[in-house]
């Protein structure tokens, strides 16, 4: 059964992300925040490949390539539905093995899934002492 993935398509979602917190690696820089009026029932997630990288054909192999991963993290993790996803893509992708990517973006959501537990205790930890 494949995810329902749900790409951003407004200039300002896309802006909106970009000044949220973000997380990078040799493979892909992730940009993840909270956006409002977004169907917190699918993951949304946008992937972007530069023009830098190559022509189209290899940057559609890196957006199969994304997208297959987030198909595979979806049900292997258990990411949050609330925030909203920007992964844009590095030319070093294009080099190395499909093995070795899906491994390091799993540590990367693995991070990220830890980063917004820890968000959320705090900030309700936060309410509590202020209350």
């Amino acid at each position: 059964m494949k995810s329902k993935i749900l790409a951003l398509s407004k200039s300002e979602e896309f802006q909106t992300l970009l000044k949220s917190k973000k997380t990078s690696n040799k493979y892909v820089t992730i940009f993840f925040g909270n956006l409002n009026n977004r169907n917190k029932n699918n993951l949304n997630i946008s992937f972007v490949t530069k023009k830098k990288i190559g022509n189209a054909v290899k940057r559609n192999k890196i957006k199969r390539r994304l997208r297959n991963i987030m198909n595979d993290a979806y049900k292997k993790i258990s990411i949050n539905l609330n925030y909203s996803y920007l992964v844009i893509a590095k030319s070093t992708m294009l080099n190395n093995e499909f093995k070795l990517i899906k491994e390091t973006l799993f540590h990367e959501f693995n991070k990220i899934k830890k980063w917004i537990f820890l968000h959320a205790f705090w900030s309700n930890l936060s309410k509590s002492i202020n209350t």
